[in-house]
């Protein structure tokens, strides 16, 4: 039987190898001798396979990338380092397994050859999230073949099963194989950094570092949205899906080294595992249906009938009835309403009415609650699957009215733009929207109306429910 022998964390910064970094790789060579050190446990082991699961290739939001030609070829030229350069051979059998298995579990995975590249319109080529890594094990050990994976944008659960799939397909293709998850974490550990610096960097870093060294897998994957976006990271779904090949055993992380010198986390992590019956999956699955039991319950009636409208629709192909515990004061009123839809703390969707176009405000927010769902032409719609994964916010709003630049707060009021037929509307109070000009730049490009032609403004304000 097959197995996969060693798991590893390894970070991709191109500076680190010394033809780009020209010097400057000395300023985190605690990392880099990490890195070595992953190298010389892997040239121990002499696996037949490494399976690499990296940030960097095609990045697809509803299916896991997998490089599936017979060999794979890429270079750091975009760094100024042509000359540092891989061909690989893939593993072929293996890569149609794990397909195989991801297929029978109702997983999405892309297959990227030369020819689908061409039609995805993308390059066929190793991505510097895995020619980093893999430059150090070729300093020790080259005798090996690669599963090149670029993991998706799925639900993190469906990440999780996803490794699975690889552990099974390595145990049932009878190869010795160790696996990788290619991966930076925050981007904004300071202020000369490459993004701006957000103090949820060192906070994610500390985090995620502490929960692995713990075998925390629950812990990961209940980190705070809000600190995983503000952290500006790219490792954590690379090590959703290294936790699922880790299904079935107690882990624990070893911290060989970690550095933040350059505004960005670089961590690499050994571990040691100990088999166990211990269904780390049932119990992910099981502590998700509770936390949304719990969100639901302690939702707002407005909140609530917005998740349950879209869950209605897209179970059933219809719009639900005005459930009974919806209050008079949702069932009476009427007002334009705008639904919104967030994943782990990126937008998913967003439609909303300026003006009342139902009997009431309920009703406003069922049809609207689809539309965001649905519709949003930014996005594609939402799938069953994703429900539990969405967090829903709906916003009320007053009658606009007329007003000038001068009585327009971006934090209080939202704006809308006319210019004959054309309109554009945002709402108050957004994360990065903190001027006037920022407010009327946005509604305005999003009305298709020039700055230069006369428009009229108007402001309303918006009662929000989480």
């Amino acid at each position: 039987m097959g197995k996969i022998y060693a798991f590893y964390t390894m970070p991709h910064p191109p500076i680190i190898i010394p033809e780009v970094g020209r010097g400057e790789e000395k300023k985190i060579k605690e990392t880099s001798d990490a890195c070595y050190k992953v190298a010389k446990e892997i040239a121990h082991i002499k696996p037949d396979t490494i399976i690499i699961v990296t940030p960097h290739g095609p990045l697809f939001r509803d299916a896991v990338a997998i490089s599936a030609g017979e060999n794979i070829y890429g270079n750091l030229s975009k760094f100024g380092a042509a000359q540092v350069e891989l061909n690989l051979d893939i593993n072929v059998p293996l890569t149609e397994k794990i397909i195989e298995y991801s297929e029978k579990e109702k997983i999405l995975s892309a297959e990227i050859t030369k020819s689908s590249a061409l039609q995805y319109g993308i390059k066929y080529e190793l991505d510097h999230g895995a020619i980093v890594p893999l430059y150090f094990i070729n300093k020790k050990f080259l005798n090996y073949k690669v599963v090149h994976i670029t993991y998706g944008m799925l639900p993190k659960i469906q990440l999780y099963k996803f490794g699975m799939c690889i552990k099974k397909a390595v145990e049932d293709s009878n190869m010795k194989a160790v696996f990788i998850a290619s991966g930076d974490l925050s981007h904004k550990l300071t202020e000369d950094g490459p993004y701006e610096y957000s103090s949820y960097g060192e906070k994610f870093d500390k985090e995620i570092i502490s929960l692995l060294k713990n075998g925390d897998v629950l812990g990961v994957f209940n980190i705070d949205h809000t600190t995983v976006e503000e952290a500006g990271e790219c490792g954590l779904r690379s090590y959703y899906i290294m936790l699922g090949a880790m299904n079935g055993y107690d882990m624990k992380g070893n911290l060989l080294a970690y550095e933040g010198t350059f505004g960005v986390g670089y961590g690499v992590m050994n571990f040691s595992m100990k088999e166990s019956n211990k269904d780390t999956y049932n119990q992910l699955i099981e502590d998700k249906k509770k936390r949304m039991i719990q969100k639901v319950e302690s939702m707002d009636t407005y909140v609530r009938l917005a998740r349950e409208s879209l869950t209605h629709y897209l179970m059933y192909g219809e719009y639900m009835d005005i459930p009974d515990y919806a209050k008079d004061e949702i069932k009476k009123c009427k007002s334009g309403v705008f639904v919104s839809l967030k994943k782990e703390g990126r937008l998913r969707g967003c439609i909303g009415t300026i003006f009342p176009t139902t009997e009431n405000v309920a009703t406003e927010i069922i049809r609207n609650a689809v539309a965001a769902g649905e519709r949003d032409p930014r996005f594609s719609p939402v799938r069953e699957d994703e429900l539990e994964e969405l967090d829903f916010s709906v916003d009320v709003l007053t009658e606009p009215q007329e007003a000038s630049r001068e009585e327009l707060d971006p934090k209080k009021y939202g704006v809308i733009v006319r210019s004959g037929f054309k309109s554009g509307l945002l709402l108050p109070n957004l994360e990065g929207v903190d001027t006037v000009k920022q407010q009327l730049d946005i509604a305005l490009q999003k009305g298709n109306i020039s700055s230069d032609e006369n428009y009229m403004i108007e402001k309303f304000e918006v009662i929000r429910h989480r």
